[in-house]
Order: structure tokens, then sequence, then C-alpha cells
């Protein structure tokens, strides 16, 4: 039997180290279901509820093997359907291929039945590459150029192949004008700044006295090298939310997240600081950065295309972050005071018992900072945390701790909801043998997450470790842009828009065989823990939580992060026009940025 293009493209996929693709069954790509068949389903075809969903799980994949993520789709909705999770691969420079069907070419421009233009709907997504596979010789050079482009820039790329082409019989370039032949090898490759720019960051991080280093994920494989001069500078160390599990959280100068969702530690390591190291980071809000003027800067990135635009960094590093620490550091003057490293780390302890006394308030019927808590110290060492978009996002940034061997992530850049589950189940597929926790708002869960259980349920028995912990936090709000409502608009929750059903998610899951829990008190919130985390598969744990606690900004003070949270939890005045009036006013107070404070 000849071989096919569809049965050739899962060849190539097998040859670059693709082990799973996420996709959703259509005709568009039928020939290349059939060849899933012949090839007896390698790579594995892991079926999702809704191709956004199979995108959201490629983009987990790649997140947490840094391997390609690969997602598969039919013509016209299909297609349609993978933007979202394509976009979060953008904006979160992560490396997915979408293989996309579309209608036979006979049929192309005349208004058939799921024709879509994909080139243009794929346009700005996929950006770096996109392209239409129309003759069999066109294949390996369209479909490496891809899979290379999407390692090399870290971004999403697109191929699309007309359902007729697919089955075709197969045949390579040949050795003639205009044939394009392909490759299959991707070298490593390192990029390193000039010696002279490197003298230059060096003379500008000895000249300080009080350093601040900010990292992103792009800080991930120079986990020592960022440890090593933070020491040497004696620097704080704050971390963008993508970046929350390059450096343990267990290292005393490190502030934790920074940001709307950040630390208070963060906040005065930035409002403070004389000097500013960003490493592997694109953190976009600026007012979260030193005061222009009051702090110099240096930046390494190697990303040419993201460097130097959200502050104005003196050097620009263009290379790898482990490289380019590797050479700097030795530039570096160890010699200097302990008076700034001490501060800092004093404000990391006092921001660790603030938020336990924060998390131990009583609440109606339990505190949402006390059910992230509750986690964090049963939390296993190399646990893999996926939070959903949302106020459960603020717990999951300050009450847990990132040892060294674990693992999280959750939409940076975009932001969008119902990211929670799927990335869990593509970090499932990542690595089988580890525990996934998923962190998830009711709103998100019932957005998608409650259809990708059946996923989880469907594919539990291909991990090594069945553990898949999805934690729901039930407050029956869009509690999210109500605080956002309520802080920064003055304005009292709008509950057509933010109110929304009382679900049974623990009963959902068991209707599906896996195991639910529903806590409704805050006595039970650790056995619920428990229960996940012991589970002999999948299982959801639902927090009935309160949803007037509020998420207090970083740039609040000590005593008002304490004492707003008390007077509104114990009743003293009305929650809404407690936080209406002084967070609002914190806020306000924060936005022009006149001088330190």
């Amino acid at each position: 039997m000849n071989t096919k293009v569809a049965d050739h493209i899962l060849q190539r996929l097998r040859e670059w180290g693709v082990k799973d693709v996420f996709g959703y069954p259509g005709d568009g790509i039928n020939g290349l279901l059939a060849a899933w068949g012949r090839a007896e389903d390698q790579p594995r075809f892991i079926q999702a509820r809704h191709e956004e969903m199979a995108a959201l799980q490629a983009v987990g994949y790649a997140k947490f093997s840094g391997r390609l993520g690969v997602c598969a789709a039919t013509s016209g909705p299909g297609a349609i359907h993978l933007l979202n999770g394509l976009y979060d691969a953008k904006l979160d420079h992560v490396p997915v291929l979408a293989i996309v069907g579309q209608t036979h070419r006979t049929a192309m421009g005349g208004s058939y039945q799921q024709e879509v233009d994909l080139h243009t709907l794929f346009k700005d997504v996929a950006s770096d590459f996109v392209e239409t596979v129309t003759v069999p010789e066109q294949l390996p050079n369209v479909l490496d150029r891809a899979i290379r482009t999407a390692y090399a820039r870290r971004c999403p790329t697109a191929v699309i192949i007309p359902g007729d082409v697919q089955e075709l019989d197969y045949s390579p370039p040949t050795h003639e004008f205009k044939m394009v032949p392909s490759s299959l090898d991707r070298s490593a490759w390192t990029a390193i700044p000039s010696e002279d720019s490197l003298q230059r960051a060096a003379d500008i991080l000895n000249a300080g006295d009080k350093v601040a280093i900010l990292i992103g994920q792009g800080a991930a494989g120079a986990r020592a090298e960022v440890e090593r001069i933070a020491e040497l500078l004696g620097a704080g160390v704050a971390k963008a939310l993508l970046g929350k599990d390059v450096l343990s959280d267990e290292l005393p100068y490190v502030t934790g997240s920074i940001g709307l969702l950040g630390t208070r530690p963060s906040y005065e390591l930035m409002r403070d600081c004389d000097t500013l190291l960003t490493i592997g980071s694109s953190f976009p809000y600026t007012q979260f950065l030193p005061e222009f003027g009051e702090a110099r800067g240096v930046q390494i990135d190697i990303d040419p295309h993201m460097i130097g635009m959200r502050y104005p960094y003196e050097v620009n590093l263009v290379g790898d972050a482990r490289a380019t620490l590797e050479r700097l550091t030795p530039l570096l003057n160890p010699d200097r005071g302990r008076e700034w490293f001490d501060t800092v780390c004093a404000n990391v302890r006092r921001w660790r018992e603030v938020m336990e006394r924060r998390a131990n308030l009583s609440a109606d019927p339990i505190n949402p900072e006390y059910v992230a808590r509750a986690l964090d110290p049963l939390l296993p060492d190399d646990a893999i945390v996926t939070s959903d978009s949302g106020s459960v996002a603020n717990w999951y940034a300050r009450h847990l701790t990132m040892r060294s061997r674990m693992r999280s992530s959750l939409s940076g850049t975009l932001a969008t909801m119902g990211c929670g589950v799927p990335y869990a189940i593509g970090a499932k597929f990542a690595h089988p043998n580890r525990p996934a926790i998923a962190l998830v708002g009711d709103g998100a869960m019932q957005m998608n997450g409650m259809a990708e259980l059946i996923t989880a349920a469907k594919y539990k028995h291909r991990w090594d470790d069945p553990r898949l912990v999805v934690a729901v936090w039930n407050n029956h709000d869009l509690n999210q842009v109500t605080w956002e409502l309520r802080a920064m608009g003055g304005a009292p929750s709008f509950l057509p828009s933010q109110e929304i059903p009382d679900v049974q998610y623990a009963a959902f899951a068991r209707s599906l065989g896996l195991t639910g829990v529903r806590v409704e008190k805050p006595e039970d919130v650790e056995a619920g823990w428990r229960a996940g985390l012991e589970a002999d598969g999948p299982a959801v744990i639902e927090f009935l939580t309160d949803p007037a606690v509020p998420p207090v900004p970083p740039h609040a003070t000590w005593e008002q992060m304490e004492a707003t949270a008390a007077a509104i939890l114990r009743g003293d005045a009305d929650r809404a026009s407690v936080v209406k009036q002084g967070l609002k006013a914190k806020v306000q107070e924060f936005l022009p940025r006149r001088g330190k404070k």
C-alpha cells in the first residue's frame, strides 16, 4: 500500500519526537484520522471535548515539558475554536504546532460548507509561520519549518492541509528546479552578548547599593546562576507570575510575585531599589517597576524583539539567561553592605506572617485564602500546579510556596479563563508520573472545566501517578471582576453579570466515576485536600468560599492588609462599602506614584 500524505505527516511527527497530539475529530481531517488508525495511534491522539481545550492542553504540555505541543482540528469551526488556545501560546511564548484541515482544493473559493479563509484566520496568531500544503512534495519542508520555527521563536505555528491532499500518495521533493528539500535536525544553540555589553552591565550592577532582580519564565534554565548572582549582589528577587516556579520561595530573599496579584515585599523591593536587573521577563505593568530615573536598569532576554520596552534600561543584553549570567557573574564585585539584603529578608518574613493571619480569619462559610494556605504544606515535592484566571490566581500567587522540584503556571499575558483544567491534563501527559493540581474558580469551571473532567476520566488509566486534583473555589460569583468593579471603579457588584449558579461540582465528578468531595466548613478544608491528594485517580474538591474576602492590592499598607480584611470579616462595616472606599482610595493614591513612600 502506498504511503499517503497523512501517513507521512504522522511519521514526520514521530521523527520529531512528538508523542501526543491533542485534538478533536471532524471530516476535514478524516484522512489524518485514517492514517492514525494505520499507525496504531502513534503519536497518540488525545481527544479533548472542544478544540479550544485541545489547544490549551497542548500549551500546558509544552509549558511543563519544554517540548513542542501539537493540536489538530478540522476545517471551519474546528479551526476557529483553536484560536484562544493558540493566542495563549503566542502571548506566553510557548512552542505549539496546529495541524488544521481544509475543504478539498476543488471546492475552495466556492463558498463550500465549512470553508473559511484559514490564512487570514491564522495570520496574526501564527504570524511567524502559517502555510497550506497543496502538493505532497511541499510537505516535509512546510512541516519541518513549522516545527523548527515554533521551537526557535517560542510561538504557535500552523500547517493547513486540504482534505484531498491528505489522501494523495506521498512523494518527496526531488533534486530539481523549484523543489525545496528539508531536514530534521534541530541542533542546540545559545545566544551570548558581547564582552563590551557585559562589562557595561557589570559596571551598573557594581555601582548599585540596593539591587532588585526581576525574573520571569525565561530564567527557568538558569536557577543556580540566578541564586548565585542574587547572593553576590545582596539582592532581593521578585518573580513575574510566569516565573513563579523558577526560584524556590524558601530562599529568604525571594519576595514572591509582582504586580496587582503580587506581594508587599515585591512592591517595596521595586519602590526602594536603586538598580534593577530583569532576567527573562517581559512583565508589562510599568507602574509596578521603579520610578523612572530612580533606578538604573539592565535587562537579559534571549528575544531581541521583546527587550528594552518595559523600562528605560541602560544595557539590554540579548542572550540566553544561563550563558549570559555565567559570563556576567565573574565581573561583579562581591564587597557590599548587607543592610539592603537584611531589609528585604525582614519584609519577606513579615509578609508571610501577615498572610498567615489573613488566611486564619473567619469567613462565611470559608476564607478562600485559607483554602490555598491549607494546601501549601500538603503539596508533594514533585507537584505540578496550574491556576486559572480570576480571584483564585491571587491566592495561588500569594499563598503557595514553590519548592525546588515543583512546577507551576497559569495563562500569563492572555489571562484567559478556563486554562486551569486543560493545562493540568496537558501536564499529566507530559509527566504521567507526577501529581497535578488545578486551582479553579467556579466561573472557569462552569465555562469549560466540567467538560474536561470527562477527558480526565477517559485517560486516567494512562497516567502512572493517577492523581489529578481539581480544586474549585465555589462562591457563586465571578469574583475577580466583582472586586475590580468595587476597587477600581468604585461600583457595587452588578449581580446580573457577576452572580452565577451554584453547581454541584463534586457530585458531577462522582457521576463520572471520579472522587468528589464538597467542603462546607473550614474545619474540613485540610481533610478535603488530603482526600484529593490520596485518591487513586482524578478528584474534584469543591470548597464553599466567601466571595467578600478582598484580594488587597500589594501597595496597600501592611496595616491596611490586615485591618481591612479583619473589619470586613468581623462584620464591623458593610463589606462592599469598606472595600470600595478603602481600596479605591489606595489605588488612586498609588497610580500617580508621586515620589517614594
